[in-house]
C-alpha cells in the first residue's frame, strides 16, 4: 500500500476544509452576526473543533489497531451498526459536499461566462457532471497519484487568500467595525437580536467550512505512521483557524455589515473589487476556481475511502470495497458519481443549492462527530482517565448544541437518508451469513421510529 507523507496529509486536511466555503463566508457570517457575535462563534467553534481533534489525537494514540479513523471508533464502542451509522453520515456529507463546490464554481464561471448562469443551468450541471466522473476516473489511477496533485494545488488556492487577507488589514477602518460591533441594528438579508440568536445562526456555517479537519484521521491506515497523522491534524487545524478568522472577520472593517450580507458570491471577491478594483475579483476568482478543483479532488477521495473502510469491516457489501491494481476503490468512486450525477441533475428545480447543500453537510458530518466523542466517553470512563473523559464530555456538549440549536431541521432531513442506507447495511448482514442481533433490530427500529418523526415535523407548516 502507497504511504502518504505529513505534508500529503496536512495538505489534504486544508484542502478538503479550505475549499469554496472560504470565499462565500464573508457573506454567509455577515447574514448571521455582527462582528462582536461573530467573533464569539469563532471562539466558541475553535475551542469545540480542538475538543474533536483532542478526541481524534488520544484515541489514535491509544487504539493504533483501529486503522478506520472515526468509523472504527464507533465499531469499537457501539458494534458495526455504530460504524455503520458514522461512516454513512460521513460518506454522505463527504460526496454532498462536491455538488456545493460544483455550484459555486459553475457560478463563479458565469462571471465571465454568461452561458453559465447562476450555477444550476443546464449548461452548467452538465459541466459539473462531467468533472465529477473526470475526478472519479483520476482518483481511480491512484490514491497516490492525486494526492501530489492535491498537495501542488494546495498551495496555488492558498495564495490569493493571502494576497486577500494583506489589502484587507490596510484597508480595515475602525469606525466601520465598531459601527454596529454586536449587530443589534435591523437590515434586510441579516439576523438582528440577542449575540446568542446570532452566534448560534453562524454555527453551521463555521462546521460547513470545518469539514476535512478530519482528514488526517480517515487516511490514518495510509500514513507513514500514525504520530504524523496526529502532527497533521493539529497543524492543520491551527492553520485554518488563522486563515478562517482572517478572512471572516477583517471585511467587517471594510465595508458595513449590511454591504457584506448582500454582496454576489464568491463575496469575498466583490470584497477586493471594492478595495482595489476590477483586478481584484478577477485574482480571487481564478483562486476559488483552483480552490474548488482541488477541493473537488480530496472530497472525492475520501468518500472513496470511507466505503472502501466500511466494506473491508464487513458493514458495507463487499463489492463497495472492490479496489483495482491501483489500490483504489473503483466501485465506491462509480457509485458517488453516480449519485452525485442525480443530485446536480435535481438542482435544476432547486433555489440557493449552495446554502442548502452545505447545510446538509454540516449536519450529516456532526452524526459522525458525536460518534467519535462518546467513544471517546466510553473508553475513557473504562480506563478511569479523568482529564480525556472531560474532554469526551465537552467535545459531546459542543456537536449536541451544534445539532440541536442551530442544525435540527437539517439532522431531521439526514435522518431520512438512512432508510436506503440500512437496507444496503441489511444486506451486508446477508452477506456475512448473519442475522441481526438484539441491538442491530433495536436500532433499525428506533431509526425508523425517528424517521417518521422526520416526515412528520418536516411536513408543511409544521
Amino acid at each position: 500500500m502507497e504511504k502518504l507523507s505529513k505534508r500529503e496529509l496536512i495538505a489534504i486536511i486544508v484542502s478538503s476544509s479550505l475549499g469554496a466555503g472560504i470565499y462565500g463566508i464573508v457573506k454567509n457570517m455577515a447574514q448571521a452576526a455582527g462582528p462582536g457575535p461573530a467573533i464569539m462563534a469563532w471562539a466558541f467553534s475553535a475551542v469545540g473543533i480542538l475538543l474533536l481533534v483532542l478526541c481524534l489525537n488520544n484515541l489514535s494514540q491509544k487504539r493504533p489497531d483501529l486503522d478506520g479513523g472515526i468509523f472504527s471508533y464507533a465499531g469499537a464502542g457501539f458494534g458495526k451498526i455504530g460504524e455503520f451509522l458514522a461512516g454513512w453520515s460521513y460518506w454522505l456529507a463527504a460526496w454532498m459536499g462536491n455538488i456545493a463546490f460544483a455550484t459555486m464554481l459553475m457560478s463563479t464561471l458565469g462571471t465571465y461566462f454568461p452561458s453559465f448562469g447562476n450555477g444550476q443551468n443546464i449548461q452548467s450541471i452538465i459541466v459539473s457532471i462531467a468533472l465529477c466522473w473526470g475526478l472519479a476516473f483520476l482518483v481511480n489511477l491512484g490514491i497516490k497519484t492525486a494526492s501530489v496533485i492535491n498537495a501542488i494545488g494546495t498551495i496555488f488556492k492558498i495564495v490569493p487568500l493571502i494576497i486577500f487577507a494583506i489589502v484587507a488589514v490596510l484597508a480595515f477602518k475602525t469606525p466601520i467595525f465598531t459601527a454596529d460591533f454586536w449587530g443589534r441594528a435591523i437590515h434586510n438579508g441579516v439576523v438582528s437580536g440577542s449575540s446568542f440568536s446570532q452566534v448560534n445562526a453562524a454555527l453551521m456555517t463555521i462546521i460547513w467550512v470545518f469539514m476535512g479537519i478530519e482528514g488526517a484521521s480517515i487516511m490514518s491506515s495510509r500514513a507513514q505512521s500514525r504520530k504524523e497523522a496526529e502532527q497533521a491534524t493539529i497543524i492543520g487545524f491551527i492553520f485554518l483557524v488563522l486563515i478562517y478568522m482572517v478572512i471572516s472577520i477583517l471585511p467587517y472593517g471594510t465595508l458595513s455589515r449590511a454591504s457584506l450580507a448582500n454582496l454576489k458570491q464568491p463575496a469575498i471577491a466583490s470584497v477586493l473589487q471594492h478595495l482595489v478594483g476590477s483586478w481584484g475579483a478577477f485574482f480571487i476568482n481564478i483562486g476559488l476556481m483552483i480552490s474548488s478543483f482541488i477541493s473537488w479532488l480530496s472530497w472525492t477521495m475520501l468518500p472513496a475511502e470511507t466505503t472502501n473502510i466500511l466494506a473491508k469491516d464487513r458493514v458495507l457489501p463487499a463489492f463497495w470495497g472492490k479496489q483495482n491494481s491501483k489500490q483504489a476503490p473503483t466501485s465506491s468512486l462509480f457509485i458517488v458519481a453516480a449519485l452525485q450525477t442525480i443530485v446536480l441533475i435535481s438542482l435544476l428545480f432547486t433555489s440557493d443549492a449552495y446554502t442548502f447543500v452545505y447545510s446538509l453537510c454540516a449536519a450529516s458530518i456532526l452524526i459522525a462527530y458525536i460518534f467519535v466523542c462518546c467513544y471517546q466517553i466510553k473508553y475513557s470512563w473504562e480506563r478511569k482517565e479523568k482529564m480525556q473523559l472531560v474532554i469526551g464530555i465537552l467535545a459531546l456538549s459542543f456537536q449536541l448544541v451544534c445539532a440541536l440549536l442551530a442544525g435540527f431541521k437539517q439532522v431531521l432531513m439526514v435522518s431520512l437518508t438512512f432508510i436506503p442506507g440500512l437496507a444496503v447495511y441489511y444486506e451486508s448482514v446477508r452477506e456475512d451469513n448473519r442475522k441481526l442481533n438484539k441491538n442491530e433490530k433495536l436500532v433499525f427500529i428506533l431509526v425508523l421510529i425517528f424517521c417518521i418523526f422526520a416526515i412528520w415535523i418536516l411536513f408543511p407548516g409544521k
